[in-house]
């Protein structure tokens, strides 16, 4: 294959996997609790015959922007936010416990406690939370909930659970596909106690929208120079060819 041809190939290929990591960004800039992926190009040698200076620009996704995002006040009872470091401790979709600082919480039908998205919140223990039937419900700073039983006095009040909150070092999270965190073995964290909860607020995402938007047009204009670049090559082939059959 002509090198040049070859090179254009594989640019385009590259800008169409880094738009994915901005565009992921970007459709998330409203999500709660979302964490931007970090994009890069490394170079990467061509292989086989030919100068040393032939390379190529590999995309990649090399680690998560952990920054905060902004607090947001919503006054709503369930919902909470990470006043600091630290992430809620829920369970994924293959059972595994997973990172999130998706904080609006509800109740789903089996009277559990989920995130918007649907995970289960962890207790303290390791178990899922569980409701039973209630007249009201507040989370305190610590992570734990407080509920009035159905049916009970105002000043009969008991402790349920305590959300489960964890504070490892960065390093020791990986965000998976399902855009949660995870332990790089899939391994639960121990509780940290110095976790803060922030009951009536929820945070941000971390995304900065300007940044992302930037960045997918800059991704296209590199597109369509490395397609100009292929055609430009179709033409030299289509022209050596003619001077070739002239002979």
């Amino acid at each position: 294959m002509d090198k040049v041809l070859y090179l254009a190939m594989s640019g385009a290929r590259e800008n169409m996997r880094s738009q994915q990591a901005h565009a992921n960004n970007l459709a998330n800039a409203t999500t709660t609790g979302f964490k931007a992926d970090f994009a890069q190009a490394r170079a990467m040698q061509v292989e086989g015959d030919g100068y040393d200076s032939r390379v190529y620009a590999m995309a990649e996704r090399p680690g998560t922007n952990m920054s905060s995002g902004t607090l947001m006040q919503t006054g709503r009872a369930m919902d909470v936010a990470i006043d600091g470091d630290g992430w809620l401790a829920v369970v994924d979709a293959d059972g595994n416990e997973a990172y999130t600082r998706q904080g609006e919480l509800q109740i789903n039908s089996l009277n559990q406690l989920v995130t918007q998205s649907g995970q289960q919140v962890m207790g303290n223990g390791g178990i899922p939370i569980t409701l039973p039937p209630f007249e009201q419900l507040d989370i305190g700073g610590d992570g734990t909930i407080t509920i009035r039983p159905a049916g009970d006095t105002a000043s009969e009040l008991a402790i349920l659970d305590r959300i489960k909150m964890v504070n490892p070092d960065n390093a020791e999270l990986v965000k998976g596909v399902d855009g949660m965190m995870h332990s790089g073995n899939n391994q639960p964290l121990e509780a940290a106690a110095g976790v803060k909860l922030r009951s009536g607020f929820l945070e941000s995402s971390n995304v900065n929208s300007i940044s992302e938007l930037t960045s997918v047009i800059d991704l296209a204009r590199q597109f369509e120079m490395h397609v100009k670049m292929m055609k430009t090559a179709e033409e030299n082939s289509s022209a050596a060819t003619q001077i070739l059959s002239l002979q």
